[in-house]
Parts: C-alpha cells; structure tokens; sequence
C-alpha cells in the first residue's frame, strides 16, 4: 500500500514530485517570489546549501531546514541549482549535487522501511532488489570511480547484475546525485542571473578561496613532468596539439589560475589567435556550461603526453596528485 509523506518529510527529499508540487503551490512568479520577503528568507537558505556542499565534514542533524517552513526549505532547493546554473560551474554544481544526495540519504537511512521504500521506488529502484538489468545497472553506475562497480567485476547472468547486500544504499544515493544534476545548468533568463548575481558573486569568491586553501598559490616548480614539459614547449614557440592544450588548460584552472592568465601564456605559441584562444580556455574552464578536469596519468600515457616520469610520477595516478604530493613534500622540508 502507498504512503504520502508529510510537509516536513518532504523537505528532506526535495527532488521528489510530491516535492516539486508543494513549493509550486506558493510560488506563482520566480520574479516576484525573489522580490518578496519569503523569496529572500528562502534565498539565504538557498546560498546556504550551496556553500555547506563546497565544505566537508557535514553534520545534517543540526540542518538548518528545521527553521523554515517546508515550502521555503524546498524552494531554497530549487533555488540553488538556479543559482549554480547563473554560475555555470562545473565542479559547483558537482558538488551541490552530492550534497544534496549525501543529505537526503542520511535521513533516509533512519527512515522507517516503508518510507524508504517509498522513496527508493520513486526514483525508480527497488529497495529490496538483489539484482538489476544489465541497462539500468551501467547507467547508474557510470559516474562510480570504485572499480568493484564496473561491470567486468560484477556477477553478470542472463542480463543481470548482481547487487551485493548494502549496495543498493548507495546507487540510491548515486540516483539522487543524478537527478539533482540533471540538466544543470539550466538556461536561466538573463534578468533572474543578474538578481542573483550578488549572491553568485559571494559564492564564487568563496570557491575561490577554497581552491586557494586546497592547493596554496601556484608553485610551478611542484608542476608534473607532463605539465613542465607542455609550458616549456609553449616558451618554446611550439604548437601544442589539441589533447596537450586540453591538458594544460584544464590543469592550469584547477590549480586556481584564472582564464587571463591561462589565455596569456598561450600567447606565446606560433599560432596564437587572441579570440579563438580564449573561447578555447573560457570553454575547458567551464564558461560554455561543462568544466573539464584535468586528464588522468593513463590517458596523459594514451595521448602520448606523459614524459619525463620521476620516481613520485609512480606514486600517483594523476597530475593534480602529483601536484599535491610535490607541494605536501615542499611544506615539510621547509
């Protein structure tokens, strides 16, 4: 038999339909709801969830949700992923999507079982399922980096996959990160980006200084072999294929540094064209809607990108580890 959850309930799973439906009932006019004293309560909520997903170590027990009226809770949901979208982040909207699939799991899993089940089979998964089809089972586990996931490691029969008891938890999770993501970013009209962009600009400044605090002020001397040796052959005036361009710009923006400067060192190769340079490097660092991450070691390896190893290339498996790892080291010694 089917259940309904109750106004608060819903709060904790605002992607759900029953969801969605209950904030649309106070929310006539995006526009007017921003204008209006509920629109900025549900606002400061809204900045809120995105700048707790840029954070780790999340305690949802003292959720500030508990506050607010359920239709405002759910709003300020709907309202984040506008914001991230004004945004157009990749790595934000990333985050604020396992946010909100870690935070929606923590209350599910002290759930009763018949609202578990009730959320799980809205999201289309049978909470008591010991297999999945093949189809279903690549789709939502695409994005999972663990490789007991991949399908070559999975118990496979008749079109099956064997779900290992626990798992299902997880894909649950892994679900919910993938509707929050879906379609993000969102085209948002020109005039809510432009009421949104205080907060858009609070919100990137703190990103910022995260990225600062993750990886310090650029050391070019901590570079990987393969990033040294791309900058050296830019100095050098040489022209860099499409995958080394990639590589470089990519890791270049992680790191922390921005598109004008990227755009400058490109600069100096033989066939430098200002505007298509930085069309390219706004594109990588994520402008055009997608932010690209830096290419792991096995497909610097593949592009015939990975040079020059060292003894700590065999520690990592990726440029920024290396990064980390270089930078860790210099602090220590120091």
């Amino acid at each position: 038999m089917d259940i309904l959850l109750d106004r608060k309930e819903l709060t904790k799973y605002p992607f759900l339909k029953e969801s969605q439906q209950l904030a649309r009932q106070h929310v006539e006019s995006l526009e007017a709801f921003l204008a209006s004293s509920a629109g900025a309560v549900a606002l400061e909520r809204a900045k809120e969830r995105i700048i707790t997903a840029l954070r780790f170590g999340r305690e949802f027990q003292d959720d500030a949700a508990r506050s607010l009226s359920p239709e405002l809770e759910i709003a300020s949901y709907a309202l984040a992923r506008i914001i991230v979208s004004c945004i157009g982040d990749r790595s934000l909207i990333d985050r604020l999507a396992r946010y909100e699939a870690d935070r929606s799991s923590f209350f599910l899993a002290s759930e009763e079982a018949e609202v578990r089940r009730f959320v799980a089979l809205r999201l289309q998964i049978d909470p008591d399922a010991r297999s999945m089809p093949v189809t279903d089972y690549v789709g939502l586990t695409a994005r999972l980096r663990d490789k007991r996931w991949r399908l070559v490691n999975r118990d496979v029969q008749r079109g099956f996959v064997g779900i290992e008891p626990g798992e299902i938890d997880e894909l649950i999770r892994e679900r919910i990160r993938a509707i929050v993501a879906d379609n993000l970013p969102l085209r948002i009209p020109a005039g809510i980006c432009e009421t949104l962009a205080a907060v858009a600009g609070e919100i990137t400044a703190l990103q910022q200084q995260q990225i600062l605090e993750e990886f310090g002020e650029i050391q070019e001397e901590a570079f990987p072999p393969c990033i040294g040796t791309l900058l050296q052959a830019l100095t050098a005036g040489t022209n860099l294929t499409h995958m080394g361009r990639f590589a470089i710009t990519s890791f270049l923006h992680t790191i922390g540094m921005n598109i004008a400067q990227i755009a400058e060192i490109f600069a100096q190769a033989p066939d430098f064209d200002p505007d298509m340079t930085m069309y390219q490097v706004e594109h990588i660092s994520g402008r055009g809607g997608t932010e690209y991450t830096p290419p792991s070691c096995a497909t610097m390896r593949t592009f015939g990108l990975c040079v020059n190893r060292d003894k700590d290339c065999e520690r990592v498996s990726h440029p920024l580890s290396y990064y980390r790892l270089k930078k860790s080291g210099a602090k220590k010694q120091f």
